[in-house]
Order: C-alpha cells, then sequence, then structure tokens
C-alpha cells in the first residue's frame, strides 16, 4: 500500500522509474510504442480513483496534498513518468474508460491498483488475510487487459505484435499480500509461507511452464488451509493465457522494497527486542524477509530466461536502489534522513494508524521530498 511507505509512495516510485529507466536504457529511444503496467500503488495511474467512485470509498489519495506539484489537484494517480522517460506520454488508467471499458491503447494502458494483491481475495480470505482498500488482484487485472484487447487490435497476429512492441510492466507487486496480514500483527514466520505462492502467482502470468512446476505445491498448501476444493486453488492461481505466450518480448519484474526501513513498519513493528541495521536505523528482520522474497523471484525468473532466451526479461532492483537513499540520505537530499515518512501523522517516524496523509491533522514535511526532483506523491 502506498500509505504505508516511510519515503513518500511518490519517492519509491522515483526509485522504481530510476531502476526501470537504468535497465532499459537502451530502449529508451523509441523502441517501445507502449507501455502495458500491471501492479499495486507503485504503478497505479489513477485506477484506485475510479473504482473509489464505483464504491463509494473516499481514499486519503484522493485529498490535498496529494497532486498538488503537478496536476494541481488529487487525481488518485500514483504513479508516472516512466512514460515520459521513453517519449510517451502519460499512461491512462484503465478505469477511466468508464462502465464499458472501451478504449483504445495508444501509448499503453495502466491496469494497476493501489493496494492490490498478487494473490486473489478469496485465496487470501482462507488464510484470514482481509484487503481493507480493495478486492483487486493480479489475476483480476490480467482479466482486464485479456477483456480490453479487442478495443486495441483486430485479430491474434495484430495483437500479439502490439504486445511485441510495448514495455510490459509486471509489479511491483506481491507486497500488499504481506503488508496487510505483517501489520495486523501476523508473525512473520507465518506471512513467509505465502512467499512460493506469491512469486509462483507472479510468474504464472509470465509464463504458464512455470505454473505447473508448482502445481502439486500450490495443492498442497491449499489443502492445509482447509480449502475443499483442488480446482478452486488451481483456478486462483493458473491464468491461462500467459503474456509471453500473447506476444511480451519485454517485460520489467520489480522486486519489493525494504520494508524494514518503512515508517509504517518501524512504528507498528519496532520495539528494543528488535534488531536495527546500525548504518540505517532499519529493522533487519523485515529486509531480511525482502531479501528472501526477492531472492525467490529472481530464481524463478532466470527459470523463465531459459525457456524464453529471446524473450528480454528485466528484474528492477527496488530493493537496492532504496537502499542507497537510506544508507546515504543527505546525498539524495534528506537533510533529516530518510526513515520519516513525509506526509503523515506525527510521531517518531510520522506516522500512525489513525491519521494518514490526506487527512485533515497530517502533517506535511515536502521539503526534503523536493529535492527528489520533484517526483513526489503530492
Amino acid at each position: 500500500m502506498a500509505s504505508s511507505l516511510s519515503l513518500s509512495p511518490s519517492s519509491w516510485c522515483f526509485i522504481g522509474f530510476l531502476v526501470v529507466v537504468w535497465n532499459g536504457s537502451l530502449y529508451a529511444n523509441g523502441c517501445y510504442t507502449s507501455i502495458i503496467s500491471f501492479g499495486d500503488s507503485i504503478a497505479d495511474t489513477g485506477n484506485i480513483k475510479h473504482l473509489g467512485a464505483i464504491t463509494n470509498q473516499a481514499f486519503p489519495s484522493l485529498f490535498p496534498p496529494y497532486g498538488q506539484t503537478f496536476f494541481h489537484k488529487p487525481t488518485g494517480r500514483c504513479s508516472d513518468f516512466l512514460a515520459e522517460s521513453l517519449g510517451l506520454p502519460l499512461i491512462p488508467p484503465y478505469m477511466q474508460a468508464g462502465s464499458d471499458n472501451a478504449l483504445e491503447l495508444g501509448h499503453g494502458v495502466n491496469y494497476a491498483v493501489a493496494g492490490a494483491t498478487a494473490l486473489g481475495s478469496l485465496f487470501l480470505g482462507k488464510e484470514g488475510i482481509q484487503n481493507p482498500v480493495s478486492n483487486a488482484s493480479l489475476g483480476i487485472e490480467l482479466g482486464w487487459f485479456k477483456h480490453s484487447l479487442h478495443s486495441f487490435c483486430d485479430n491474434a497476429s495484430d495483437c500479439k505484435n502490439l504486445i511485441g512492441r510495448s514495455l510490459i510492466l509486471v509489479g511491483e507487486v506481491g507486497g500488499n499480500d504481506y503488508n496487510f496480514p505483517i501489520l495486523d500483527g501476523n508473525p512473520i514466520d507465518d506471512v513467509k509461507s505465502l512467499v512460493p505462492i506469491v512469486i509462483n502467482t507472479i510468474v504464472s502470468i509470465i509464463n504458464v511452464r512455470s505454473y505447473f512446476h508448482h502445481t502439486k505445491y500450490v495443492i498442497k498448501r491449499c489443502n492445509m488451509s482447509g480449502s475443499t476444493s483442488k480446482m478452486f486453488c488451481l483456478k486462483t492461481h493458473h491464468l491461462k493465457c500467459e503474456l509471453i505466450e500473447m506476444g511480451a518480448q519485454t517485460l520489467v519484474v520489480p522486486g519489493n522494497f525494504p520494508i524494514g526501513c518503512s515508517s509504517a513498519y518501524l512504528t507498528v513493528c519496532g520495539s528494543e527486542n528488535e534488531e536495527y541495521d546500525p548504518t540505517t536505523g532499519c529493522l533487519v528482520r523485515l529486509n531480511q524477509f525482502v531479501e528472501y522474497h526477492n531472492e525467490f523471484l529472481q530464481m524463478k525468473l532466470n527459470q523463465i530466461r531459459e525457456l524464453h532466451p529471446n524473450v528480454n526479461i528485466i528484474y528492477a532492483d527496488y530493493y537496492n536502489a532504496a537502499m542507497q537513499i537510506y544508507r546515504s540520505p543527505y546525498k539524495f537530499g534528506f537533510t533529516n534522513g530518510a526513515l520519516k515518512a513525509c506526509c503523515g501523522g506525527g510521531g517518531q517516524f510520522n506516522y500512525n494508524l489513525t491519521t494518514k496523509c490526506g487527512d485533515e491533522f497530517a502533517k506535511c514535511v515536502l521539503n526534503q521530498v523536493h529535492m527528489l526532483i520533484g517526483m513526489e506523491y503530492t
């Protein structure tokens, strides 16, 4: 969730933006005709706003100070600017098209939703995990994409060519599958057991053959969680038509951020019994958890590369990009350190559960974020 980050949501978006541009610099001069994006708030360009209007939910990001720097009003756009770096206009959210969802691909479409999870809400519910933001998941976003293909191209060959010329951004996603249970007080060891399922769900929409490698594990896991139907679990994870089969040639798959440096985690999980990194002040145990997630993801991506050597699969290392800021905050303009939320409810890390950025009494410290080349969420 965007509101859980210590750096502002767009600051972590800025980090992701730099990683993708650095990794894709050879392709940034007109080789991509569009961007197709899946994920959560790190990639959402406004879907959460339109979903909020449908469900009558008032998300904090729909109120000031969000949007004040670039759009002069809240827009629900948690992420932007990657498209500009590739010479493309800002990418519209899928839900912007209205109830019929009739739209043209143009230079891309964004399917990411703030608060989205990799795993479906039914599966998470079986694990006792509730998503308080939305029921959006990676599977739902892929479903939107497949449903909207008829608006982009006339036949399978045209669609394959179009997708092949697009930059496909798969994530960051999976962070919320962990955020919700950890911040709700679940033991980290219990949440760690979700990592293989989350990773296999992510890679299964890229390459369906990777799915078959973990089918038995999924069945076993579902039976352990009390599922009465193996087919329910299989349908949750098997998304049938995957992106490489549909024509994807370049995919960016980000890892997760160092959540042990997040103001939310530092506030909720911090204690005198926890081990803190003496250099950064981050929670060691939580960052080790993320390192496990990222290492597992990279292992699976390497397997896909072996199966598809002609497909360009880029791992975006958000973790180490962010850690550069936490290790050397002053170098990046954070004169008071980078562990405090730039907008939040006060306290040691300017975060509390009852006063979020966008609330009337939230405290904003925007001067530091302006140092990030104006790339702050607000």
